[in-house]
């Protein structure tokens, strides 16, 4: 879907409510397809990240795993090989 989303569950530690909002902020602007809302658009535009944001604050408090923990510094450095490999 889009790159700039990125897993939130099972790091250590948790992702923090900035993460979740600009998931969901990505997620909006996508769906939409534009980065700012027109003046008319703005209120359901931001409802709706608040509403995406809350919905998956709920659905990553719920997940279980048995797996350990992901690294966020070593799952950057996965992203950046990657980009880097598309280069």
């Amino acid at each position: 879907m889009c790159r700039n989303i990125r897993t939130l569950h099972n790091f250590e530690p948790y992702a923090t409510s900035d993460e979740v909002h600009a998931a969901a902020l990505q997620y909006v602007r996508k769906i939409a397809g534009t980065t700012k809302p027109s003046h008319a658009n703005a209120e359901a535009f931001d409802a709706a990240v608040e509403e995406i944001a809350h919905t998956t604050q709920h659905l990553l408090d719920a997940l279980v795993t048995t797996a350990p923990p992901k690294n966020r510094e070593v799952e950057a450095e996965k992203r950046r090989a990657r980009y880097e490999a598309r280069a």
